[in-house]
């Protein structure tokens, strides 16, 4: 009798340290790895800026001016003469390469570390690294207007597995491969226990992955785009809605009537939708989750967002950052 007690006890064990290992694996959607594969890293805490009522340009010039090795940028637009001119000098000491959009370079920026896209998509992104460690990115580019008038973010994210991730999306870009890439080498991390997930379109397929995470949502969905054309994120807000969570979305004015804008649409469905009161724009392409995960960066719900133009994405599980991307919401909100 004893010896099948202890035999049932076992199996026991073994069903529920297999169960545990499984829900852990899944949590960190890792299909065919063990969840203690999931690279952790222990760093200093991320920052948030917002624009235009912090200096977002001065943040990118400090941390150009100081890079010790290497400063990699990728920017679809640029004309801050500050960030301009730290680039050129920091070249004289540190490894400093910059790919930029063919559509908004028109030959003003050259040189050896310069690089534009071909004509075929747009190199959306906006983001640094630095000293292969520290990673800006958001929704800012280094121009006048995204500076000074034009709502905007920036997150600053110490990792050198992030920096990782990016440095291998630079390089594709340094390399001609554009609308195109290798998967991203680290998806999920953990920095101070915090998660965070990182993907690049459009081979990440970033549509899908802010979808699944508007299908976990439990109690709200804050978000604030630039422009909103994506259908398939537009319906998987109306489910949320419909299961009872809270959605407020708030848009560019200038850019609810343009082809395919999901605007009229949700709002005849009942969501609350607002346009934004910026005479100029609001350049924001983030989402709050529950009052604890944020989703920013280069990405617009479109559909050439995801299928064709070069774009990140970063998902920061912090109610820290979440609350202050809260705030910069309801302020725009109010």
């Amino acid at each position: 009798m004893k010896k099948l007690i202890f035999k049932l006890f076992g199996n026991f064990k073994i069903f529920f340290l297999s169960a545990l290992i499984l829900l852990v694996a899944c949590d960190a959607n890792i299909t065919g790895k063990a969840a203690w594969q999931v690279p952790t890293e222990t760093a200093d805490e991320p920052e948030v800026y917002f624009c235009p009522r912090e200096d977002c340009g001065k943040i990118f010039e400090s941390y150009i001016k100081s890079a010790n090795s290497s400063a990699h940028c990728a920017f679809y637009d640029l004309d801050l003469k500050s960030i301009i001119n730290s680039l050129a000098k920091k070249s004289k000491t540190a490894d400093v390469r910059l790919v930029i959009d063919n559509a908004n370079n028109k030959g003003q920026i050259k040189g050896e570390g310069v690089r534009m896209d071909d004509k075929n998509q747009l190199m959306h992104n906006k983001f640094c690294i630095i000293d292969s460690s520290i990673v800006l990115t958001g929704s800012f580019n280094p121009t006048d207007n995204d500076n000074n008038y034009n709502n905007n973010n920036v997150v600053v994210v110490y990792s050198r597995l992030l920096a990782r991730n990016y440095e291998d999306e630079f390089e594709e870009l340094w390399k001609g491969k554009f609308g195109k890439g290798a998967n991203v080498k680290y998806p999920i991390l953990y920095i101070n226990n915090a998660k965070i997930q990182n993907y690049f379109c459009p081979e990440d397929d970033c549509a899908s992955q802010i979808v699944n995470t508007i299908k976990n949502a439990k109690s709200s969905i804050k978000a604030a785009f630039f422009t909103f054309t994506s259908e398939r994120i537009a319906d998987e807000m109306l489910k949320a809605s419909a299961r009872g969570v809270n959605v407020s979305i708030l848009t560019e004015t200038r850019q609810r009537n343009v082809m395919g804008s999901q605007y009229q649409r949700v709002k005849d469905f009942g969501l609350d939708i607002r346009l934004d009161s910026n005479k100029y724009n609001m350049h924001h392409k983030m989402l709050v989750i529950d009052s604890k995960i944020v989703v920013t960066g280069s990405f617009n719900p479109t559909l050439s967002a995801d299928t064709r133009n070069d774009e990140n994405l970063l998902m920061i599980h912090d109610e820290k950052i979440a609350g202050r991307f809260l705030e910069e919401f309801e302020s725009l909100w109010q």
